[in-house]
């Protein structure tokens, strides 16, 4: 989100509504102008100043409130433009990686995002089903997929655990999940999002495999 650390400030602090939204509408007449369907957004860490490890937390309601009054502020502009806000769960449980887990990120749940979705209540706002980090915080996927499929804007995939390649070593069975986002009418792109181990080529060519279902 522009030049913010990556994931840290979000929707749910309104000190930092200045700065995410105007990069927001930024990311919005970007993908406008290039034909992309969708720009990522994401909820930002609880602590109320990241830089400050004495810093205080917004509470989980006060997070999605803040959130909701936030999106409704840049909305509009992506209904007219016709771009669609996904809103990222990310994982808060392994802290590893920084790009394997994000410990302090408040929209750690699927519930938790999709509850602020339907409040903001627009087609314009849906959520990323990423689908590594929602089996470690989630799991139960293909009964999730089938919940919230109205609401799926975009997908990712990772293996887990390790966030690797989609291989036998994981332990996602990806051609079910798959053909769940297929039986539940999802017509958007699945974006491979795993951090190779090996040839990077061999392991997109085995997760297209896959996923090609």
């Amino acid at each position: 989100m522009g030049s913010a650390p990556p994931f840290l400030r979000g929707f749910n602090n309104p000190e930092h509504w200045p700065r995410v939204i105007g990069a927001t509408r930024e990311a919005i007449d970007a993908a406008s102008a290039f034909g992309a369907p969708n720009v990522v957004c994401f909820t930002g860490y609880s602590t109320r100043n990241p830089e400050d490890p004495n810093s205080t937390h917004l509470s989980p309601e006060e997070g999605a409130r803040n959130c909701v009054d936030g999106f409704r502020q840049i909305i509009a502009h992506a209904e007219e433009k016709g771009v669609t806000l996904c809103l990222e769960m990310l994982n808060s449980r392994d802290d590893s990686h920084p790009m394997k887990g994000h410990p302090g990120y408040q929209g750690d749940h699927v519930d938790y995002c999709i509850d602020i979705i339907r409040r903001v209540g627009s087609p314009r706002l849906k959520l990323l089903f990423d689908v590594y980090h929602v089996q470690i915080m989630d799991g139960d996927l293909i009964r999730r997929i089938h919940q919230c499929k109205d609401h799926i804007g975009h997908v990712h995939t990772a293996g887990n655990p390790g966030r690797g390649e989609l291989d036998d070593r994981q332990e996602i069975n990806y051609p079910a999940v798959m053909r769940t986002l297929v039986e539940t009418g999802y017509s958007g792109y699945v974006g491979h999002e795993f951090i190779p181990t090996r040839d990077p080529r061999q392991g997109l060519r085995q997760a297209i495999t896959v996923c090609g279902v």
